[in-house]
């Protein structure tokens, strides 16, 4: 039977349909690659620095870089100018976009994706966003800062060697707006500690749990096998969690991650990690979104804001796990 379920984190409706599960090619492939031409050289990997801006930070004890993050050359905010808000006209309102724009490099190496990190290797991932982010709050006029990984050309990436980005503006945008409303409406305790709490009395959507972390398939799931990364210790801001909780969740991440290869081959997925507004206050829990890209979104999505999801999260979950190590 389909159903409707609310997503807390942003009140919005999500459709659990898993009989259109059953349509003929329910998954949508990947059928090109990220770089139309892969004849030049690679920006990222080790050895061509050169073809990038001055690194920014590098991380790497052995005197050779493991972590690198540069200016990204193209970037969507740039400057310092102060948020200015214009009114043009009845329907025309524009503002300046100042801000950081960041490129981070995951590995040296040409073919290490997040699933493929070393624990030291994804720690130091970890360490770099939260430097980043603890650098752009210390930036006048900025109040927000995004981290992403977008992997395959389907989730948005333009370069195949594994990066992310990092984003410093000067507005909180609608998604952490809506989540922070979500966090304000729930009666109680926070959102996610008690989610933790649920999903593991539950026990049918946790897809991997240590002591520092949990990662579940959401009940309200907007799309095949959504997975939400939760830290157990509460804590609005990511740049400010202890070494110890960054370097779980970078553990989690990979293990996870690693799954869904085996489970669904070289899909494209997004991360998106969510830090409260750097001066926000309580209720809030940073947490780090996995979007695989399985699926595409269509006029009644559009049209709506509701996604239609065609693999329950409680299937999800039992396909995921199943390669997990018992602890």
């Amino acid at each position: 039977m389909n159903q409707l379920r609310l997503d807390p984190l942003t009140g919005r409706w999500v459709v659990v349909s898993i009989d259109r599960a059953e349509r003929p090619d329910r998954f949508a492939p990947r059928t090109a690659p990220v770089q139309a031409d892969t004849t030049q050289p690679c920006p990222f990997c080790a050895g061509n620095e050169g073809s990038t801006a001055p690194a920014l930070e590098t991380y790497g004890s052995s005197g050779s870089w493991l972590v690198r993050v540069v200016p990204n050359l193209y970037p969507a905010f740039a400057g310092d100018h102060p948020f200015v808000v214009e009114h043009r006209g009845p329907v025309y309102t524009q503002a300046t976009a100042g801000g950081i724009h960041e490129v981070l490099v995951l590995s040296p190496e040409h073919d290490n994706g997040w699933d493929r990190l070393s624990d030291e290797q994804s720690g130091l991932v970890m360490a770099a966003i939260r430097d980043r982010i603890e650098e752009h709050s210390n930036v006048p006029g900025l109040r927000y800062s995004q981290a992403i990984v977008n992997a395959g050309r389907e989730a948005g990436a333009s370069i195949e060697h594994p990066h992310g980005q990092l984003l410093g503006m000067s507005f909180v945008p609608r998604e952490l707006a809506e989540e922070q409303a979500g966090f304000a409406r729930f009666a109680g305790r926070c959102l996610l500690c008690t989610t933790v709490d649920a999903e593991e009395d539950a026990g049918y959507r946790v897809v991997y749990a240590d002591d520092r972390v949990l990662v579940i398939c959401p009940f309200w799931s907007g799309t095949p096998f959504e997975m939400l990364v939760i830290p157990r210790n509460h804590d609005p801001h990511l740049h400010r969690s202890s070494p110890a909780d960054l370097m779980a969740v970078g553990r989690s991440l990979r293990t996870v991650l690693a799954q869904l290869r085996e489970r669904c081959g070289d899909v494209a997925y997004n991360l998106v990690f969510h830090s409260a507004p750097y001066r926000a206050p309580e209720p809030y829990h940073w947490h780090v979104h996995i979007w695989p890209k399985l699926t595409t979104q269509a006029g009644f999505e559009l049209g709506t804001g509701v996604l239609i999801n065609i693999v329950a999260p409680e299937q999800a979950t039992e396909e995921l796990r199943v390669a997990v190590p018992a602890r």
